[in-house]
């Protein structure tokens, strides 16, 4: 390889790492409001929870009606992104950008349990990937490079978490392999990202752990232990998504009848439980885990099946944010059958579990450090490495790749 050819790669590089720049900031202003607009529909909703979650099924309808009506392929969601990331699409339309925005504060409004990441992810993918399919003359495989950047960005914005959003984006698509040739962009425009959203004022969940405690022999078995309670936890919430969005289709095949009936019993199933207490994201239930309030032994099961049916029926949101909820309580459920203390086995709970359901490895491990805190980043490496392991490819993502490894 000549000089020449060495300096032309060095420039590219540069030239990846300075487009991440305005793309993150792009994308991360984009999450602010997104994501202040969330946290104000939910508040509204806590605030009015009754004759709000009595409504989720009509606003459903609503819903799966203008994705129909006007949506066109954006109504695939993360699917889209991964038939981009893959190759079998080529475009995503920026009307998905208003479309899942929209749908998903509408969700959070009258009550669903959803999650947000996954408009954070489709907004920045959507963003990214028109510009990197411009670069395409000058950069080889500019598109799929700018889709991941976009991705890493999206996530980093909302989360304020830039490493474990960088990680994400290159090992989510394909279960097994890293996306490296996205990692300079990917790089800059998740810690733009990041700092823009801070900036602009939107807050970053974060709780300082200071667990330590030896890794011995004995508490690296209990951290075993709770590897694979987590990892089944994971893979069976990834396996009963897909099977109850599949039951859906069968048993009411009309898209329209399927959310009316499922958001009725849903309104029902969440008035009934503690009223609301499973609506929306599930930070309440992160922050009672964290600060000593009641967690009770079925916070998390109660939590799993009501997001499996909320997004089953055909809400819109994501998956992220309830995983972290349900990892959080398992994991206070946990500690003391493990003996270990009740906020670290929360946090292991909090990345383990999102980790099991993705078939991811890495981000679950950075996810933990960035918000417990890095002197807890052995603890998480074991317990997120054997969750992995047990989770059998599991994954809430139906067009991920798994990569034999």
């Amino acid at each position: 390889m000549n000089a020449k050819t060495i300096g032309r790669e060095y420039a590219v590089l540069l030239l990846l790492g300075l487009l991440g720049i305005p793309i993150g900031a792009a994308i991360g202003a984009v999450d602010v409001l997104f994501g202040r607009v969330l946290l104000a529909v939910s508040a509204v909703r806590t605030a009015h929870v009754i004759p709000l979650v009595l409504f989720l099924a009509p606003i459903g309808v609503l819903i799966v009606w203008a994705y129909a009506k006007y949506g066109g392929i954006s109504s695939k969601g993360m699917s889209l992104v991964f038939d981009v990331g893959h190759g079998t699409e080529k475009n995503i339309p920026l009307r998905l950008v208003p479309f899942v925005m929209v749908s998903t504060w509408l969700t959070h409004l009258f009550g669903g349990s959803a999650g947000r990441e996954g408009v954070a992810v489709q907004l920045g993918a959507a963003i990214s990937h028109g510009f990197g399919k411009r670069l395409e003359a000058y950069i080889p495989d500019a598109s799929r490079i700018f889709l991941i950047t976009g991705m890493a960005a999206g996530f980093s914005g909302l989360f304020q978490t830039p490493i474990a959003a960088t990680v994400f984006a290159m090992e989510v698509l394909s279960a097994g392999s890293l996306a490296l040739a996205a990692l300079v962009p990917a790089v800059t425009a998740s810690f733009t990202a990041c700092w823009v959203s801070s900036a602009l004022g939107l807050e970053k969940f974060s709780v300082a752990i200071s667990a330590d405690i030896s890794l011995n022999l004995p508490v690296l078995g209990k951290l075993a232990v709770l590897g694979v309670l987590f990892g089944l936890t994971g893979g069976v919430f990834a396996w009963g998504l897909r099977r109850a969005k599949a039951l859906a289709a069968q048993k009411l095949q009309h898209p329209l009848v399927r959310i009316a009936v499922m958001g009725a019993c849903l309104s029902a199933l969440l008035l009934l439980f503690h009223t609301g207490r499973y609506c929306g994201l599930g930070t309440n239930l992160i922050s009672a885990c964290f600060s000593g309030q009641t967690v009770y032994s079925y916070d998390w099961l109660l939590k799993l099946v009501l997001t499996i049916g909320t997004l089953a029926a055909g809400y819109q949101g994501g998956e992220v944010t309830p995983l972290f909820s349900i990892g959080a309580t398992l994991g206070v459920l946990l500690s003391g059958m493990v003996g270990l203390p009740v906020y670290l086995t929360a946090a292991l709970g909090y990345a383990a579990v999102f980790g099991s359901a993705t078939n991811t490895v890495l981000a679950p491990v950075f996810i933990g450090a960035e918000v417990f805190g890095m002197s807890n980043l052995p603890y998480f490496f074991i317990v997120c490495a054997i969750a992995f392991a047990c989770n059998r490819n599991a994954s809430i993502y139906t067009k991920q790749i798994v990569t034999p490894f």
